[in-house]
């Protein structure tokens, strides 16, 4: 079940304790290490924002446990993991030292931490229609792994 916080924090804080965890140690933006046993997934969402909520329970549904902190501004968190602007999205999400950005499919993500490759993490860019969450059938979208030293590429598409 998700613990949901309120956003009683301003959001620069919790990109700043984000940002000092990720030099300190405490969560790896950059990919490598061991998989978490627990699966936990970390997200940082608007509270106008309905489809976030419907991603949580994708998430959940596959079997993650989900952290969620419910903030008014999600920018800080997402310059904070180094998210391009060109690949934000909605929501913004750490699991064991990746950054998920918006609708990516918990396919995609058991995929990325089974193969552990060398990058920051997963974007489904921009709000897709068909991607979980959105649940609406018909848009074709890709999810583009970014931060690799080749650059961003298409990771899958759906």
């Amino acid at each position: 079940m998700a613990k949901k916080r309120s956003g009683g924090v301003p959001a620069a804080v919790f990109g700043a304790v984000l940002l000092g965890a990720a030099v300190l140690g405490g969560v790896t933006i950059s990919g490598g290490g061991t998989p978490a046993a627990a699966q936990e997934v970390e997200v940082w969402k608007s509270p106008a924002c309905g489809c976030c909520g419907g991603w949580v329970k994708h998430m959940e549904a596959a079997g993650f446990t989900l952290k969620v902190h419910t903030i008014e501004d999600v920018d800080p968190v997402k310059a904070a993991n180094g998210v391009p602007d060109t690949l934000m999205s909605c929501h913004t999400a750490v699991v064991d030292g990746y950054v998920v950005e918006g609708h990516v499919p918990a396919g995609d993500i058991r995929r990325l931490l089974a193969k552990r490759p060398k990058a920051k993490g997963l974007s489904a860019p921009g709000m897709p229609q068909s991607s979980p969450g959105m649940d609406m059938p018909g848009q074709p979208y890709d999810v583009i792994v970014f931060g690799t030293p080749e650059g961003n590429t298409i990771y899958a598409g759906h």
